[in-house]
């Protein structure tokens, strides 16, 4: 292949709460590159020192949450003269930071739940039902429904264990949807239906805990008519550039039960793993899995050129 790298270290693991699986997107992204024939040096990270081979051509980032989608490893890449995949610092650290990528919603105009700032230990002022955030965590770390009002103290008291300042949002019921973004193109709508609650941790990753009984249905495309299909994604598409992102992301959608969608937030760097959406909605668009790793890496090599124009 063309100019691909050669030598590529897939940095995984991480100190923060996704841990774990981001060291299963890592394994699953450096197989799929060796297979390519490109030699590729696992490197779990487990703080700011970790160590890098010699002569890297790129370093493909699996880690999700903090250190990895905030902006913090970008930095770090940066610093070092890497080329990295993904979205560069400032985007990382917008698109991670739930208040901040509200606000670029609202000032483009893309649908969103209502929602507030909290500071902790105060009480929201939007009316129940509402969902209590942490702003800059993961894979749903922390966040709770709140549907009546003796469940609110704990949710924030909890939440609150991550950050100062929460999130409140309007709990808007209805279809949770996702939608991959690779460059320019919205992917297949995949719906998500939990098997129970919400689609919390141990509904997105059963297998690494087998015992809770987690884990959903996944329908990609979604059973939805063509006309609403197109609105969703262009709804998506326009969170994904409110944000500045260029590569790629996978954004969160409710469809309200009278057919309205929502934007809740974009990922910058999606699950990868066995059970993960982005792998899953790009096979309905006919991108296989080691074609998607190639498309981010090919996306995140021309994002870096025009960044150093």
């Amino acid at each position: 292949m063309k100019d691909f790298p050669k030598k590529i270290a897939v940095l995984m693991g991480g100190p923060g709460s996704e841990r774990d699986v981001s060291l299963a997107t890592g394994r699953g992204i450096a197989k799929a590159l060796r297979s390519l024939g490109a030699k590729v040096v696992d490197v779990d990270v487990r703080d700011e020192n970790f160590q890098l081979p010699r002569n890297v051509d790129l370093a493909f980032i699996a880690l999700h949450g903090t250190f990895g989608e905030d902006g913090q490893v970008q930095k770090i890449l940066e610093g070092r003269g890497v080329t990295y995949t993904g979205e560069g610092i400032e985007e990382s650290r917008l698109a991670f930071d739930k208040i901040r990528s509200k606000e670029k919603f609202r000032e483009h105009g893309v649908n969103t739940p209502e929602w507030e700032t909290v500071e902790v230990y105060r009480h929201p002022r939007i009316a129940l039902p509402l969902v209590i955030k942490p702003p800059r965590e993961g894979s749903t770390v922390g966040v709770y429904i709140v549907k009546e009002a003796d469940e609110l103290e704990h949710a924030i008291v909890d939440a609150a264990r991550y950050d100062r300042q929460l999130l409140a949002e309007k709990f808007i019921p209805g279809r949770e949807l996702t939608i991959g973004i690779l460059g320019g193109q919205a992917l297949p709508i995949l719906e998500i239906i939990p098997k129970g609650g919400f689609y919390d941790f141990t509904n997105k990753y059963p297998f690494l805990n087998p015992q809770a009984g987690g884990g959903a249905q996944h329908v990609c495309p979604a059973k939805i008519d063509p006309k609403k299909t197109k609105q969703i994604q262009e709804l998506a598409l326009r969170a994904h550039r409110a944000l500045g992102l260029q590569v790629y992301s996978r954004v969160d959608v409710i469809l309200s039960e009278n057919g309205e969608p929502f934007v809740l937030e974009a990922n910058t760097i999606p699950g990868m793993t066995e059970a993960s959406l982005l792998p899953e909605a790009a096979a309905a668009a006919g991108i296989n899995y080691v074609d998607l790793c190639v498309r981010i890496i090919e996306l995140s090599r021309a994002r870096t050129k025009r960044g150093a124009k």
